[in-house]
């Protein structure tokens, strides 16, 4: 088994490059094919925003391309100049554009052999080599790229066996450690504290103050609560008309923002208003008339929209962005806990597959080495029973013939073993071209 990874990430190189050399649609089928037309190799592309990395591997021992044949082949396919990709002017370009690859002295682009593919794949689906540790977007990131390679029939036996064992590794990633446990978007972690506060939505209104990009993805996420109603209310009524087109809702007049604020039961502010819409003054009128209902205020806007001294965790539960920022810096924290335990596993897997491997790859030896063994045991055993004639009986025939077989078991175990553990080098003779001339076998 060869193997080759080629690639860059958000460690190594700057997205204007990362953006040059990404694949989709036709250029990823044309890549795919290319690379088993050129080199005669299976193929996946792994193609996302934080990194472009190829898959390349061979089931014989002829060697595979290295990486300034692959960085030329990604020069031509997306007409970047190969000395952007690798060498010393690549390493200079990425240390002007990159503080991390300057840190670490490399270049954009890094290769990988064999076990440490393995490896590496196995760090990536678990989240491990993510931006964000603990994400859970990679791994079907890496599902689809397999797809995709298998659809266009470029991923062999090799790949195919290597990418389904990283979907158990995943998993096993997932479920047995805390690495992908809490959200780290703030719009999530809003969405996390309103829960907490709410058990149900069906009975409640949603208000949203402006329409900030910043508050669309939380509105999405409010949305998914399938709340009663949403209002939305804004000092343009075009853009409240918009915002509330877009999410079913209700546009208010901004002059109404108080009787709104009385309905509300959720409010997403997101004004952008250099001073605070809502000072606590005005906000003690509103609460006079909302009967002790509670209120989660998120405010994410900056400025703020809402004077702090609001909150006061019963009424009135006030949140603002640096309280989200802290809570999804938590969660980060905490995941980091479980990066020990994840390397663990992976390792664990490593070798479980790499073992799994060579022992596929040497099944035919293993079974013509253990039949030969067998031959020879019986021809023992019956040449012994004949020179007793008869001296012995069935039960100590049985004792006998077990004996024989656990000697020879013990005696295979230890070459089956290395053979999974072999780790073939070019230039010398491998274990299983020893054990073949050692035991006269012929392939």
């Amino acid at each position: 088994m060869k193997l080759l990874l080629v690639g860059c990430n958000y460690k190594t190189a700057p997205i204007e490059l990362r953006e040059k050399l990404a694949f989709d649609g036709a250029k990823l089928t044309a890549a795919l094919r290319e690379l088993e037309t050129r080199y005669g190799c299976e193929a996946v592309i792994l193609s996302t925003c934080n990194r472009v990395e190829l898959y390349l591997a061979r089931a014989h021992d002829q060697p595979l391309p290295d990486h300034g044949v692959i960085a030329e082949f990604l020069s031509e396919t997306h007409q970047v100049p190969v000395d952007r990709l690798v060498g010393d002017a690549a390493r200079a370009a990425c240390a002007v554009e990159t503080a991390t690859a300057a840190a670490q002295g490399v270049s954009p682009t890094y290769a990988l052999h064999n076990v440490d593919v393995i490896r590496h794949l196995f760090r990536v689906v678990a989240s491990l080599d993510s931006l964000i540790v603990g994400e859970g977007q990679i791994a079907g990131q890496v599902k689809r790229a397999y797809e995709q390679a298998h659809a266009q029939a470029t991923a062999g036996p090799i790949l195919h066996a290597l990418f389904q064992h990283a979907n158990i590794v995943a998993k096993r990633v997932r479920t047995e450690t805390g690495i992908s446990r809490g959200h780290v978007s703030v719009s999530s972690v809003a969405v996390d504290y309103v829960r907490q506060v709410f058990d149900h939505f069906d009975d409640k209104t949603v208000l949203v103050i402006g329409a900030g990009k910043m508050g669309e993805l939380t509105l999405k996420h409010l949305r998914d609560l399938k709340p009663r109603r949403i209002l939305v209310t804004n000092r343009s009524p075009e853009k409240a008309s918009a915002v509330a087109a877009g999410c079913d809702g209700q546009a208010m007049p901004w002059e109404e923002l108080d009787d709104a604020l009385v309905e509300a039961d959720i409010v997403l502010s997101t004004t952008g208003a250099p001073e605070p819409i809502m000072p606590r003054r005005r906000f003690n009128g509103i609460l006079a008339r909302r009967e002790n209902r509670t209120m989660v205020i998120l405010d994410i806007a900056v400025p703020r929209d809402f004077d702090p001294r609001i909150h006061d965790g019963d009424r009135a539960c006030l949140f603002n962005i640096d309280d989200l920022q802290r809570i999804r810096e938590q969660t980060l924290h905490e995941r980091h806990k479980h990066i020990a335990p994840a390397e663990a596993i992976i390792e664990q897997e490593v070798t479980r597959f790499h073992k799994d491997w060579m022992r596929r790859r040497h099944g035919k030896f293993i079974a013509q080495l253990t039949q030969e063994f067998e031959a020879r045991r019986k021809a023992v055993v019956e040449g012994l029973m004949a020179d007793l004639n008869g001296a012995v009986g069935p039960e100590d025939r049985a004792k006998i013939e077990y004996a024989f077989r656990k000697l020879q078991n013990q005696f295979l175990h230890g070459p089956i073993s290395a053979l999974a553990d072999d780790a073939p080098e070019p230039g010398r003779h491998t274990l299983l071209e020893a054990l073949r001339k050692m035991f006269r076998l012929e392939e």
